[in-house]
């Protein structure tokens, strides 16, 4: 069992949801702590965002729960009254104030929470929060994830910890997040400081994973610092956290829907670190590539036009770029029958890296995304059924 860091506690149960697994999860700081959060830039953002994105302002929160397999998206007036209705359900357990609370859906589109069955989940809900075991969190929020993500990291040598959780295999090429991320601190840090180091922290992570190129409605990335392991290095916080968060979009990545191949897809010398993750995310976003990876077709072609529909990109020069499978360079330098059958056996593995060099300047970018099989066609095919 991995255990929460000092400072909070948490309650998962099952309320009848959809099915009989885990969907009510709740965790609490023992008081108001520094937080920070963002969130999916969807016009179609549902409650849950909209409710924490303004109680995240002050970058303080007490407590955090989640229902799964909802969404609560596109529910209108009903579906904002019910979120409300958690939050306040939910403060009114910890003797806080709702402001302090935020509230995380994911699931079905377009059906209301079922109320009764959430007020009943919230009558039941034992105070002081009987557990503190971040595996529990990370299975409570699943939807059709086949495992649950979870990652840690200690803060330099100690004592202070970073515990994250995340769900998420499908409709994910986020702007601002990914799905459900909950990740927990001990670690004393000013709201405001944590704030900025988060945002940057997700750039470089979560905001680098792809799926599907489809944004959801309910993308949300929330980190707590209940502060009790006391001060650290901020340098060493941030480290921390993008330790866990790249362990956590990787197992995102790997668990889309339907994969069995992790790609990474690494862009360097470019002229800056937008080009170089544009770039990236062109090839990594690529049906052509996906299906060349499942297929383990060493089909380098394919990463060659995914560059080179990046248009606005005129200083792209194709006679400067070098494109390699793993190690082996493919593109300028050509690969013989037996070069490509190695490849091709390289491919079958776990894990594929595609690495392109621009050659126009110093900026690299590494994003992450997945093969596109046939399961990902059932799936999505029979999700509401």
């Amino acid at each position: 069992m991995t255990a929460l860091p000092q400072g909070f506690t948490s309650f998962v149960t099952n309320i009848g949801i959809k099915d009989s697994s885990d969907d009510f999860t709740v965790v609490a700081a023992d008081n108001v702590v520094a937080a920070a959060g963002v969130f999916t830039l969807s016009r179609f953002a549902g409650p849950s965002v909209l409710v924490s994105r303004e109680h995240i302002a002050s970058h303080s929160a007490r407590a955090v729960v989640v229902i799964s397999k909802n969404a609560n998206v596109a529910t209108g007036e009903q579906g904002l009254a019910n979120a409300l209705e958690v939050v306040q359900g939910l403060a009114a357990k910890l003797g806080c104030d709702p402001h302090d609370v935020l509230i995380a859906s994911t699931g079905v589109i377009g059906r209301q929470y079922p109320i009764e069955k959430v007020r009943t989940g919230l009558a039941s809900l034992p105070f002081p929060l009987p557990n503190n075991d971040a595996d529990s969190v990370a299975r409570g929020i699943m939807t059709t994830d086949t495992v649950h993500k979870i990652a840690e990291a200690m803060i330099g040598s100690g004592p202070a910890r970073v515990v994250g959780v995340a769900k998420g295999v499908g409709m994910i090429e986020p702007n601002m997040a990914t799905l459900i991320t909950m990740v927990f601190t001990d670690a004393n840090v000013e709201g405001d400081v944590l704030d900025a180091i988060w945002r940057r922290v997700i750039d470089r992570t979560f905001n680098c994973v792809s799926v599907d190129t489809d944004t959801s409605t309910s993308d949300t990335a929330i980190v707590l610092a209940s502060g009790a392991a006391g001060v650290v290095n901020l340098a060493e916080l941030e480290v921390a956290l993008e330790q866990v968060t790249q362990s956590l979009t990787k197992q995102v990545a790997r668990d889309g829907e339907g994969a069995e191949t992790l790609i990474e897809v690494c862009v360097d010398q470019a002229r800056d670190s937008e080009q170089a993750k544009t770039v990236a995310k062109a090839i990594v976003n690529s049906p052509l590539v996906k299906t060349a990876v499942h297929g383990a077709d060493p089909n380098w072609g394919r990463v060659a036009m995914a560059i080179g529909k990046c248009s606005q990109y005129t200083d792209i020069d194709q006679d400067k770029v070098i494109i390699r499978f793993g190690d082996q360079e493919v593109y300028p330098v050509a690969v013989d029958e037996t070069g490509l059958k190695q490849l091709s056996e390289y491919m079958r593995g776990d894990d594929v890296r595609i690495h392109v060099s621009l050659q126009i300047g110093q900026a690299t970018s590494t994003v992450w995304g997945c093969d596109l099989t046939d399961g990902y066609v059932r799936i999505n095919a029979d999700y509401t059924t």
